[in-house]
């Protein structure tokens, strides 16, 4: 019988393999950690993979009884065997190679029966993409409760909206970060979208176009947890769009949460004073004693770039392949995913404890929103009210707030109504609750309602999609198991 090392450079058709340094770029560094990462969802993988060769008569029951007992062994220490074993064609082989150097040819080496690396490393691609979202999902919805309790607590703290950066509209801090939620609901939709896109298990599909003999693909499918086998085996192996379209998800929801950090680092300046965080969320200067930097807002905003540029480099990878398996798909643009889902992910923590902890400044905000002559539309929108034309009052309400700038004064006291009208002028209070007409801030009740009915859709979505996943978990330990129970010792499990 050949050594592991001397079956993984012999493939049949070459002799040779890659030198060191080649095989550390493609394949990376083999250590300890590195192969119990790698190795560790393609076992489970290949335990669903053995039950159903088993019931599909191509493996014998004492051979599978044999494979599942040493996968289990290698599970449990860590793929500490491994640990030190030549790799020249990666952790992959090498692991195949010791399961056959350990059991023999006759049943290590029909682990392989009937599927290929590429339909291998599709399923686990998938499998890992739909458990990292599914992650994000969870966290996003943390985020949106956070958001959704200080929209509804700070709801009658006025403030000024700015648009290019000059004061505007009238409206509440709890208004202003039920948009923040607003914007991430459609994110939480679009991500659960993806995840349900990640039902079709790739585990079947083989080398690019299926296989002859007579597996069951649905079998494993619903071993692992999905909804059923691959529809198209090409597609299964060459396609990798659902990343994109979950590092585009995952991407949006950062640039969405940099924008609300950009506000508050912009509002808890000295120069607006909106906005103050506590100790635990602030920073000093190494140099200059005076410093409260609200730095953590800086690594928010810095994180979605992460996202971007992944799916930038994702999709500038995939572009122009062929469609079938290839490395630039298959590894290449998927390397990138990674790093970037664990930025997001950071990004939203960091953005839950800062939106949790940003405590309102509401007389700062008050008088910033009365200086800023931010009531000056609804003025106006009253005297439409009795008749003027918008342009009109548009006109009176402008020159109104020029004389009171030249005068250095706060209010419209100058005022003059056209044509013997007049009216009270409405208190800023009064003005936030009047914008109760196509969402604005006097809906806040309303739009916080809504938000919280679909949080807890999704939430019941996401406690739905725990349940089947370990569901699937424990019935494939079930079922290998009953192999195991019933097939161990029965002969050498080479032959039937």
């Amino acid at each position: 019988m050949n050594r592991p090392d001397e079956q993984a450079k012999d493939t049949g058709r070459l002799t040779r393999t890659l030198a060191p340094r080649t095989r550390r770029i493609v394949y990376g560094e083999q250590g300890a950690d590195e192969i119990r990462r790698e190795l560790e969802p393609i076992t489970t993988v290949d335990l669903a993979h053995i039950v159903m060769l088993v019931e599909s008569g191509l493996l014998p029951g004492p051979a599978a009884a044999r494979l599942i007992t040493a996968v289990r062994g290698l599970r449990d220490s860590g793929f500490l065997e491994l640990d030190g074993l030549p790799a020249p064609r990666g952790a992959y082989l090498m692991y195949e190679g010791y399961l056959s150097a350990e059991l023999g040819t006759d049943v290590g080496g029909k682990l392989h029966t009937a599927r290929s690396r590429n339909d291998i490393k599709a399923t686990v691609t998938a499998m890992r993409l739909r458990r990292e979202l599914a992650e994000l999902y969870s966290q996003l919805m943390r985020q949106q409760g956070v958001l959704l309790a200080r929209a509804r607590a700070h709801a009658d703290v006025a403030m000024p909206l700015y648009t290019h950066f000059q004061p505007a509209m009238p409206v509440s801090y709890g208004y202003y970060l039920a948009g923040i939620a607003t914007a991430l609901d459609r994110d939480l939709a679009a991500l659960r979208h993806t995840v349900d896109e990640l039902d079709r298990c790739p585990l079947g599909a083989g080398a690019v176009a299926g296989t002859d003999l007579p597996i069951n693909p649905e079998r494993t499918a619903l071993l692992l947890g999905f909804t059923a086998p691959p529809l198209h085996a090409t597609d299964a192996v060459a396609a990798r769009d659902t990343v994109l379209r979950g590092l585009a998800v995952v991407a949006s929801a950062a640039v969405t949460l940099s924008r609300l950090a950009t506000d508050l680092q912009l509002w808890s300046t000295q120069e607006f004073g909106f906005v103050d965080f506590p100790e635990r969320l602030v920073g000093g200067s190494s140099a200059m004693p005076q410093k409260r930097n609200a730095f953590l807002l800086e690594h928010v905003k810095a994180k979605a770039a992460v996202a971007v540029g992944a799916w930038t480099a994702a999709a500038s990878a995939m572009k122009s392949t062929p469609f079938t398996n290839s490395i630039e798909v298959g590894t290449e643009a998927v390397a990138v995913v990674w790093p970037a889902l664990a930025a997001v992910r950071d990004s939203i923590l960091l953005g839950q404890v800062l939106v949790s902890g940003a405590r309102p400044v509401a007389e700062r905000m008050e008088a910033r929103a009365k200086e800023g002559f931010v009531t000056a539309t609804v003025v106006a929108n009253r005297m439409v009210a009795q008749g003027v034309p918008f342009r009109t009052a548009h006109h009176v309400v402008g020159a109104a707030v020029r004389r009171a700038v030249e005068a250095g004064d706060t209010e419209l006291t100058g005022l003059e109504w056209p044509d013997g009208l007049g009216a009270p002028l409405p208190s800023l209070a009064e003005t936030v609750a009047d914008l109760n007409r196509g969402g604005g801030p006097g809906e806040c009740d309303k739009v916080v309602d809504a938000l919280r009915g679909r949080l807890r859709e999704h939430a019941d979505w996401a406690a739905a999609h725990r349940t089947r996943l370990r569901a699937a978990g424990h019935h494939l330990d079930t079922e290998a198991q009953a192999v195991v129970t019933r097939y161990a010792g029965h002969g050498t499990g080479g032959t039937r």
